[in-house]
Formats: C-alpha cells, structure tokens, sequence
C-alpha cells in the first residue's frame, strides 16, 4: 500500500466518524492479544478505531506501535481515540474504494 495522501485521509476521516472504537487500550497496555485482535478487525473492516481506556499520557507512542506492528496507518487521533486503516490485499474483499 502506497502512502495515503492528505485527501485520502481526510475521506477516511470522513467514513470514521460514525464508527464506534472496536479496539480498546485497558490496564495492560498494547499487549499481544490486541495487536491479534486489531489485526482481525482490520482485515474484517479496514477502518477501525481504538480507544485508550487507560495509557492516555501515553497514547501517541502507543497508537504508533500499534501501527508499526499492525502495519497500518494512523489516519487521525481524536481525543483518546486513534483511526486506523489497512487496505484489504484482496481487491474482491476490500470494502472501501479510495478517491
């Protein structure tokens, strides 16, 4: 996946806004199990948002290593609530079209 550009983010921002956080950041940090859970919902969705329940001094670094090992990109933070994008590698599968 190229680099999105700044509109294409700006769509993605756009498509979020509804979307409710299906990732949250609790007492135990980014840990194994949500990284495999972000990973899921990423290939089910390709646009997701992650809350930080807990970690909000710590949130930038956070979402960053969740991208990093995700391999997805940060499309915005708001507040304690990072969006999160990776396009679906299967063209058939992929739910979203960008501009």
């Amino acid at each position: 996946m190229e680099k999105l550009s700044s509109s294409q983010k700006q769509y993605l921002r756009g498509l979020a806004h509804h979307l409710s956080p299906m990732i949250f950041v609790g007492k135990n940090g980014v840990t194994d199990g949500t990284i495999i859970s972000t990973i899921k919902a990423l290939d089910a969705h390709e646009l997701i948002k992650a809350k930080f329940n807990e970690h909000k001094d710590k949130k930038k670094e956070l979402s960053n290593l969740i991208s990093d090992k995700t391999n997805s990109e940060i499309i915005g933070r708001i507040g304690n609530i990072v969006i999160l994008y990776k396009q679906q590698p299967d063209q058939d599968k992929r739910n979203i079209k960008l501009p």
